[in-house]
């Protein structure tokens, strides 16, 4: 472990090592003389099952090869792997593994290297050349100044760069009869895997957002706790929080709770968190809003060595502010508290919510339809885009009366029951549970009686699901966290033989390529059932003023596209 090389830990880039939350930085390895070409799965299943060691997480460099890192939980597990994976022969090659040193804490480097430069150049440190404003904007809402029309071009432009990138991967990893009608696709579509629809938008582009999580700390100019967006992050150099007045994605009734509890915590005993030596309690808040007046929010500290009397009494605090206080201004109409725990090597942490007034959750209108929504439940962040994407997806999907629908990642179940009307069956799958009891409920006050939701992992639940399905088609719509769908999740879909469209939305068409990729693949031992490959596609603008846009994919069977009259599923 590194050593203090001052007493002062904001001149130290290695005291977070000397602070009881876990880090894995504290006990790494490094594992040379890796083979030229290797799977992190392949090494990962030589650590775990193998040798059984009790990896906590690996670490490739950046722009290098031949060596990788793998931290452990405690210097027990280090030293054993250390033991175990010296001189050990692996597809040909012989490892050698020794203790790593840590990393220095980015904050603290950036911003040690920015007082030498400082010092050497003999630039004022309050010389600002953009206000704190603009930086504000500049970082949340990059495109604010660009006239919208100018924005949606922008915005289809890239959605095209990147389904020319994607039919180029799969290209790369086709063989002949994939490869045939992909090639047939290219040249039809200029360039893309399938035809582009003209982005989708709505009239509506300021004062959108329907939740924003907004960061507690301190201003850059007076020092005074504000609540809004990080300037920069913390590996660039600050920890300074900007305000969020001039922000046009934001609204008022947002606004309006922002500056309110600004005061409250302004005049509390409690500092706002430290993320630099992870001192200090108030550390975020999180607003959710509807078309109409509910609003929702959400309170979030970092414990600390807080006694549950002393949380108790800043729930009462709270509570009584929004109740009867200045808080009662704003009229939230349901009100949680939120404990943030650390995370240590012998805890799994986790995010605690504690309800202290008004209703448990918050009722929202879309596609005529009323969804409840719960404070860790998934709604799309555009109220009113999310009709449009919604309309896209049911658009593209073409379901009928003999249409059964798998609605993966369902959240709140506004994508299954969008569906319900059009198929005769629908089933949700959701890893957080209240938002599945959110589901079920918005199908009864819905008067929805087709649809059933399930809580759990889509990997480990989805192919019991499919065989629930009583219907000969069945159409599935993923709409899956922004690193895509679980690679389980995704085998599961490609070999249900009664699948036969995929409706793929994701909000990082990059991160999905990989996912697309894999359910275009020719069939294989690892990737059975026949490909899905891409057939229309359409991008639809959920994000104004920001680089953000959601891109909705139907997916069809190979053999269907050809118009081949046997499948070879």
């Amino acid at each position: 472990m590194a050593t203090s090389e001052t007493t002062e830990p904001e001149k130290n880039p290695y005291a977070y090592l000397d602070r009881d939350d876990f880090t894995s930085e504290r006990y790494k390895i490094e594992v040379r003389g890796l083979p030229k070409y290797y799977g992190i799965g392949e090494f990962k299943k030589l650590l775990n099952e193998k040798l059984e060691l009790q990896i906590c997480k690996i670490k490739p460099p950046k722009r290098s090869s031949g060596w990788i890192y793998v931290s452990f939980r405690n210097e027990e597990s280090r030293q054993k792997a250390i033991e175990k994976l010296n001189g050990i022969l692996w597809k040909n090659c012989k490892l050698n593994a020794q203790i790593a040193k840590p990393a220095p804490d980015p904050f603290i480097k950036r911003k040690l290297e920015e007082e030498t430069e400082r010092k050497r150049l003999k630039v004022d440190e309050d010389a600002q050349s953009i206000s704190i404003e603009d930086k504000v904007k500049f970082t949340t809402t990059p495109l604010w100044d660009v006239p919208y029309s100018s924005q949606l071009e922008l915005k289809q432009k890239e959605m095209r760069h990147i389904l020319t990138n994607i039919c180029n991967q799969m290209l790369n990893e086709s063989r002949k009869d994939v490869l045939d009608w992909l090639k047939q696709q290219k040249e039809k579509y200029e360039g893309l895997p399938c035809e582009l629809l003209p982005i989708l938008s709505t009239e509506v582009t300021t004062g959108y957002r329907n939740k924003c999580e907004f960061t507690v700390g301190r201003s850059t100019e007076k020092n005074k706790v504000t609540i809004g967006f990080r300037l920069s992050s913390y590996a660039a150099g600050s920890t300074a929080v900007g305000p969020i007045d001039h922000l046009c994605h934001i609204p008022d009734k947002m606004k309006a709770v922002v500056k309110v509890l600004e005061e409250f915590m302004q005049d509390s005993e409690l500092k706002p968190f430290e993320p630099v030596d992870h001192t200090g309690y108030w550390r975020q808040v999180t607003v959710r809003t509807t078309l109409g007046s509910d609003l929702m929010v959400i309170v979030a500290v970092h414990p600390q060595d807080l006694t549950s009397e002393k949380l108790d009494e800043i729930k009462s605090q709270l509570k009584q502010f929004f109740e009867t206080g200045k808080g009662a201004e704003v009229h939230v109409t349901s009100l949680y508290f939120q404990i943030m725990n650390k995370k240590s090597a012998d805890s799994k942490g986790g995010d605690n919510y504690f309800h202290i007034s008004g209703t448990r959750y918050i009722e929202e209108t879309l596609l005529g339809m009323k969804f409840r929504v719960s404070p860790q439940a998934f709604f799309q962040v555009n109220t009113i885009g999310a009709q449009e994407l919604y309309k896209a997806a049911i658009d593209l999907a073409k379901p009928t009366a003999d249409t059964a629908l798998l609605d993966i990642c369902c959240g709140t179940g506004t994508i299954a029951l969008a569906f319900s009307k059009y198929c005769s069956e629908v089933f949700g799958v959701e890893v957080v549970e209240d938002a599945i009891k959110d589901a079920k409920e918005n199908a009864v006050a819905n008067q929805i009686t087709n649809c059933e939701f399930f809580v759990g992992k889509a990997e480990d639940i989805l192919s019991p699901i499919i065989h629930r399905t009583t219907k000969p088609d069945v159409i599935a719509v993923v709409d899956p966290p922004r690193a895509g769908l679980h690679q389980r999740a995704l085998l599961s879909l490609r070999k249900a033989r009664k699948l036969s469209r995929l409706i793929y939305v994701s909000c990082d068409p990059r991160a999905a390529a990989k996912n697309l990729v894999d359910l275009a693949r020719p069939t294989s031992k690892q990737y059975i059932g026949e490909p899905l490959v891409p057939v229309k596609a359409v991008a639809v603008d959920m994000f104004p003023h920001t680089k953000h846009c959601e891109l909705v994919l139907c997916l069809e069977r190979l053999s269907a596209v050809r118009g081949d009259s046997d499948s070879t599923q």
